[in-house]
């Protein structure tokens, strides 16, 4: 695809919407979102991306990432803070710092940026850290969606390591990962170094040259939830229904529809995300069933009429059934009417290894995973 931009509040509001849709329940706040790329263009920037073929095969990437972990008791006290010599937080994008102590370290240039996910917030922020640097984003990501976890991200599946890894705080604090025994133990150490930092830090890994980057980047993502969230605004403007347009322009499926009658979160989780599930009463043509979706962080397993239904690593989206808002897990609340829409899985994971660390047994069930569209027949 062409470069493709954003020029307008609008136009940042569709992707953002797009992108909390493929976000599947995780992927940060949206409105948090929408404050980011709102203030790129009041500052009178245009946000951009670019198609992977203007990367050169021998430029290094790098994906920067969020990482959570707030201690389990919440904000930390003045008392605490001054305890721990932290005054005053002293960098205002800790993913643009987290970049640049990687290619200091590494003593290289950065020749493009991947964001890790698909998310409210999580892809806004990967796109202002690189045009703060004047490197350009990419139009793909390392998951056509949101996941809770860095070990399920496509370079995982294809065997790339995500070390060495750069970590900063808001404070000030940079760490770096030299080595590491594997992605899964690099995670653990960026939530521990996260927790000690009293919240999160902005991470830098995954260096890649263009030319691999280009075999498992899944492609044209970003331009995928810019057509998403467009879809969505039309329907509604046209007075067609979209939730319908939204299953449409993924290719996908509505798979329920209903009220919220109950929701669960595990709140001692000392990590930023939560761990429960989330119940809905039919109506409509789906009067009298129930439904039910696991999350963690994102979702991951559903049931229907209490069997197992669409599963991760397909993607199900949940929305407010008259705006076709995609919503967060946070914003599933009970008296809500939504929609639930499911769209198959990249093609990467629903190989074996794919589904070993996104499938239903991956979280613990004893699901065998079918393909959405093998279940909606």
């Amino acid at each position: 695809m062409p470069t493709r931009s954003l020029k307008t509040r609008q136009e940042c509001e569709d992707f953002v919407r797009g992108a909390t849709f493929f976000g599947v329940g995780g992927g940060g706040p949206p409105a948090r979102g929408n404050q980011l790329l709102g203030e790129q263009i009041d500052a009178g920037r245009v946000i951009r991306w670019v198609d992977i073929s203007e990367i050169d095969d021998e430029a290094w990437t790098v994906c920067p990432f969020g990482m959570g972990g707030r201690p389990p008791k919440g904000h930390p006290t003045p008392e605490e803070l001054k305890e721990a010599g932290l005054d005053q937080p002293k960098v205002s994008n800790n993913l643009q710092a987290a970049i640049e102590a990687l290619a200091d370290y590494m003593h290289i240039k950065i020749g493009a940026v991947v964001p890790v996910e698909l998310g409210g917030s999580n892809t806004p922020g990967p796109l202002i850290a690189g045009m703060n640097l004047g490197i350009p984003t990419v139009d793909g990501d390392y998951t056509g969606r949101a996941i809770p976890e860095i070990t399920q991200i496509t370079p995982e599946i294809y065997g790339k390591r995500s070390w060495p890894l750069a970590s900063v705080d808001r404070w000030g604090n940079v760490c770096i990962i030299k080595e590491a025994v594997g992605t899964a133990m690099a995670e653990r150490i960026g939530k521990l170094m996260s927790r000690a930092a009293f919240g999160g830090c902005g991470m830098a890994g995954f260096l890649l040259k263009g030319r691999e980057m280009k075999q498992i980047i899944v492609r044209d993502s970003l331009s995928k939830c810019l057509d998403m969230g467009l879809a969505i605004r039309k329907a509604l403007a046209g007075g067609q229904d979209p939730v319908e347009a939204a299953a449409r322009q993924g290719g996908g499926w509505v798979l329920f529809r209903g009220s919220v009658t109950a929701t669960e979160w595990d709140e001692s989780q000392p990590y930023m995300y939560g761990i429960g599930t989330n119940r809905i009463e039919g109506s409509g043509a789906f009067q009298g069933q129930q439904f039910a979706i696991w999350y963690k962080n994102e979702n991951h397993i559903t049931w229907k009429g209490g069997k197992p239904f669409v599963t991760s690593p397909d993607i199900i989206a949940v929305l407010d059934e008259q705006s076709g808002e995609p919503l967060t897990n946070a914003d599933v609340i009970e008296g809500r009417k939504v929609a639930v829409v499911g769209l198959p899985a990249i093609a990467g994971y629903r190989s074996a290894k794919g589904l070993e660390v996104l499938g239903p047994r991956h979280f613990g069930f004893d699901i065998d995973y079918i393909t959405v569209e093998k279940q909606v027949a």
